[in-house]
């Protein structure tokens, strides 16, 4: 029989979901403050988009963007240190490149979450409900043997991040054909044996997801081709100027906008978080370019402004059939494709385990959350305490929401707020130009 557990402690905070940001949070926490909290994972260890980890690839944000540095550069958990720990400072030295490989950033944070004695993997969050004596009660379950344990906390910090979206076209055939890119190490072997693979998407991961497949296409010999719905595989912005949308000055300008005009902004704005790394695109036409010496046509089409509307698996040869449409010519095609790696983005649903406070919050027309200006969730006036929000809010703040060079500076604001004083110094101005006419 499982076991129930209540731990009767009082704590300041309860943290869900053990991402980059939470984990800062937790460290945060853990060296500068005396603020009680636990944060939980149903992860058994630390992983950060591990479907994803290709070797040679980068993070699209300097070193910098770590765990603490842009709110404490002082330290223990910064990433310098964790290099100056793992004896590799040197190395990282004459290495001379601001954009760090994305297997070490996985493995820095997994160093800082092994030091940290406020975070609990194989914990998975199942229910929260809001107790009249001014508490949130969280229960969790043991994802090894099941026990159940419930938490007392006076506020919450929702850190689950975003879970692989999947096109409804999509959705319904075996995901043995069909699968996220986020899943494409784990099926990389069988890759490797295809006849014909399909790429749908058009950011860095499928850029990504493509290079990869590129560079083994003259040993496995397989049919490649890249169909996106964009206007072609364009570079994200990366302009100096550009970059400075990712800093607090431009989410304090962003959340003073009404809601109509945010909701209209942020899809004019995709280039500057959905493009591909000028390198990456660079590398891709540089082995195009080498596959095509002396006359050799390798079996690889890229094809933009092209929407697969649907997708029928066909039985006889074990092959999907992709209804696909070029939307500028109007023109309709019908492509055969072994596999289909669906490199489509992310969505934020609202996680099942709030559905007992659902009614404490307030929700926009749209069924969002609606979120102040110090990433707390607007709840209904007979509850004092807060439920903070970890990238879930690009809606109301803008397209830094889910950057990670601002990790730091959402937690030093969430630190300040619930310890009620300025434990990290927040910056009102960061960036040369302003935004605001004031």
């Amino acid at each position: 029989m499982v076991s129930t557990i209540y731990n009767h402690q009082m704590l300041d905070v309860i943290g869900i979901g053990l991402g980059p940001f939470n984990l800062g949070l937790a460290a945060m926490m853990e060296e500068s403050t005396n603020i009680q909290s636990l944060f939980f994972d149903q992860k058994p260890h630390f992983e950060w988009h591990g479907g994803l980890l290709i070797e040679e690839t980068t993070l699209q944000v300097p070193f910098l963007a770590d765990v603490v540095t842009m709110a404490n550069p002082k330290s223990h958990y910064s990433f310098l240190n964790y290099l100056h720990e793992q004896e590799r400072l040197y190395k990282f030295y004459f290495l001379e490149r601001f954009h760090i490989p994305r297997r070490e950033y996985n493995h820095y944070c997994k160093w800082v979450s092994e030091q940290l004695s406020n975070c609990r993997f194989g914990k998975k969050v199942t229910s929260i409900e809001w107790e009249e004596e001014g508490v949130f009660r969280v229960e969790t379950e043991d994802v090894e043997t099941g026990e159940c344990t419930y938490y007392y906390a006076k506020h919450i910090v929702l850190g689950i991040g975003s879970v692989p979206n999947v096109p409804k076209n999509m959705v319904g055939h075996s995901n043995e054909r069909i699968f996220h890119s986020a899943q494409f190490l784990q099926y990389r072997e069988r890759l490797r044996q295809a006849e014909s693979i399909s790429v749908v998407g058009s950011g860095q991961s499928a850029a990504e997801v493509f290079l990869e497949l590129l560079k083994e296409q003259p040993i496995y010999n397989y049919q490649l081709d890249w169909f996106t719905r964009s206007r072609g595989f364009f570079p994200m912005e990366y302009s100096k100027l550009g970059l400075e949308h990712f800093s607090p000055d431009y989410t304090h300008y962003f959340y003073s906008l009404s809601q109509e005009k945010k909701d209209e902004q942020l899809p004019k704005q995709d280039l500057l978080y959905k493009g591909i790394s000028p390198t990456t695109i660079s590398e891709i036409y540089d082995l195009l370019y080498e596959h095509s010496v002396g006359g050799e046509n390798p079996p690889v089409r890229l094809l933009a402004k092209t929407e697969v509307t649907e997708v029928v698996e066909v039985d006889t040869d074990a092959k999907l059939q992709l209804q696909c449409n070029q939307w500028e010519l109007d023109q309709s095609f019908t492509h055969e494709s072994e596999f289909v790696v669906a490199a489509t983005g992310y969505k934020h649903p609202i996680p099942s385990f709030l559905r007992n406070v659902q009614s404490l919050i307030d929700w926009d027309e749209k069924g969002r959350y609606r979120v102040g200006e110090n990433y707390q969730l607007k709840l209904t006036d007979d509850v004092a305490n807060n439920i903070f929000i970890q990238n879930g809010e690009m809606h109301t703040h803008g397209v830094g929401a889910p950057d990670l060079g601002l990790g730091a500076y959402r937690n030093a604001t969430i630190i300040n707020q619930l310890a009620n004083r300025e434990i990290f110094r927040v910056r009102k101005r960061n960036v040369f130009q302003q935004f605001g006419v004031h």
